[in-house]
């Protein structure tokens, strides 16, 4: 190993170099595990968005509102005798609704 420091790469910005200059070893291990573990997961993120951008999108519904994902399906609640469409969707361990309007009788 030389005894003159290594040379920064030509595209690694001054104020990242000169604070990596000033880091202990121990410092210096843990921003290289952390640099790794990054680049690891962005490369995974672009994999994956390269994969979804492959897939084709259902086009959303036109009377789909706005505050509700396309993932939403209709589902029908009886309350009172009365009968009512609700779009519905998970959201992690929540499922939520929100009202559609009223099932027509003469569907």
């Amino acid at each position: 190993m030389s005894d003159e420091p290594p040379s920064p790469p030509a595209n690694l910005p001054t104020d990242i170099v000169d604070a990596l200059n000033k880091a202990t070893p121990e410092v210096l291990q843990d921003v290289a595990r952390y640099a790794d573990a990054l680049a690891e997961h962005k490369e995974r993120e672009a994999r994956l968005k390269e994969e979804t951008d492959d897939v084709d999108v259902e086009e959303r519904p036109d009377d789909l509102p706005d505050d509700v994902p396309s993932k939403a399906t209709i589902t029908t609640k009886e309350i009172n005798d009365n009968r009512y469409y609700y779009w519905q969707w998970r959201e992690g361990d929540k499922i939520r609704s929100q009202y559609k309007g009223p099932v027509n009788s003469e569907e």
